[in-house]
């Protein structure tokens, strides 16, 4: 595998432990996490060489942060300093009809602050060969959108991957920037694409259903709008309650659509970071496999994901390859 490349902020998540709510406990723990360090630590975790671009604060807690992701093997000479506060989020783990609950503070931490002349993405890019992005970074500071930008253009002008998932969160967006118009600048440099219909008609505009032939044609619809891409790849997720999900996968490769089966979670551990295991699982299964394999190891790496505690999955490749074979009775290991 060629190295990977993520830029995105920092967090630290406090939460009650066990499934309480804030009310019902003083006693709390922490994780660190972020939507695209949580797909660099897990691709590390696969055996990948990944480096990742942030900002966290010039103290004992971002020095705690840059110990707990250096501990995983990942690339962290691009990460700069600030005198502004790490980024937190609060988490109510949910459990059965309840849902979980975030609360976010991160208006005006480290990472809100970064802007172009504090990376250099010709020295943060060499070896590279994948660059990973999502639409959260963009929607958190105009600096984050154009560090992102840069990145990207000159990521392609290299000639390397660049995988898109488009998360749209509208409360992010609060510095001016069309999210849209933002977006559609973005894909303009990707490749792959990590999303379904809802983020499609987002970004096209359009009110395609949720159906495979409606995908099939969104796919194709995105691809001719924006000609680098070249597949799209949608996690599909059936809640049959907070603890209880179901995980599969689709594509569009424009050739061919297949589909996986569902994983069955019938107890859902911790289902933040799912998505970014998906995510980190295809792209490690692009670099080895062919595009159905591919998928399939992102798929039962999603779901693995769910039994961890945490953002991040822990996950190595023999544990997802034994999920594809079907090992899912959770049966002791001697």
């Amino acid at each position: 595998m060629g190295k990977v490349i993520t830029f995105g902020e920092v967090l630290m998540r406090i939460s009650p432990r066990g499934n309480k709510k804030f009310v019902q406990s003083n006693i709390v723990e922490f994780y660190f996490g972020g939507t695209e360090l949580n797909v660099g630590i897990s691709i590390s975790n696969f055996g990948g060489n990944v480096k990742h671009i942030s900002a966290v604060s010039d103290d004992f807690i971002g020095d705690t942060a840059l110990t707990y992701i250096q501990k995983f093997g990942v690339d962290t000479s691009a990460v700069v300093r600030s005198k502004r506060p790490l980024g937190v989020y609060f988490l109510e783990v949910g459990a059965v009809i309840r849902p979980s609950m975030i609360s976010y503070n991160r208006s005006h931490s480290a990472f809100s602050e970064i802007e172009p002349s504090k990376v250099n993405w010709e020295t943060a890019l060499v070896d590279g060969k994948w660059v990973h992005w999502t639409g959260i970074t963009p929607a958190l500071s105009k600096g984050a959108f154009d560090v992102l930008k840069d990145g990207l253009k000159l990521a392609r002008q290299k000639g390397l991957a660049v995988s898109a998932d488009p998360t749209y969160r509208s409360g992010l967006w609060k510095y001016g920037q069309d999210p849209k118009e933002a977006l559609i600048e973005l894909l303009h440099f990707s490749t792959i694409f990590i999303g379904g219909v809802n983020e499609i008609n987002e970004v096209l505009g359009t009110d395609f259903g949720y159906e495979n032939d409606n995908f099939i044609e969104a796919s194709k619809q995105l691809i001719q709008e924006f000609p680098s891409i070249e597949k799209v790849f949608d996690k599909i997720r059936t809640s049959l309650n907070s603890s209880w999900h179901k995980i599969r996968a689709r594509m569009w490769n424009g050739v061919e659509f297949r589909e996986t089966q569902d994983i069955d979670i019938t107890h859902v551990v911790d289902r933040i970071g799912t998505g970014d295991a998906f995510a980190a699982g295809l792209i490690y299964g692009l670099q080895q496999y062919d595009d159905f394999k591919a998928m399939e190891f992102a798929s039962a790496a999603c779901a693995l994901k769910h039994t961890y505690e945490g953002d991040v999955n822990f996950a190595s490749v023999g544990e997802v390859n034994n999920i594809i074979a079907g090992n899912i009775t959770g049966r002791l290991v001697r």
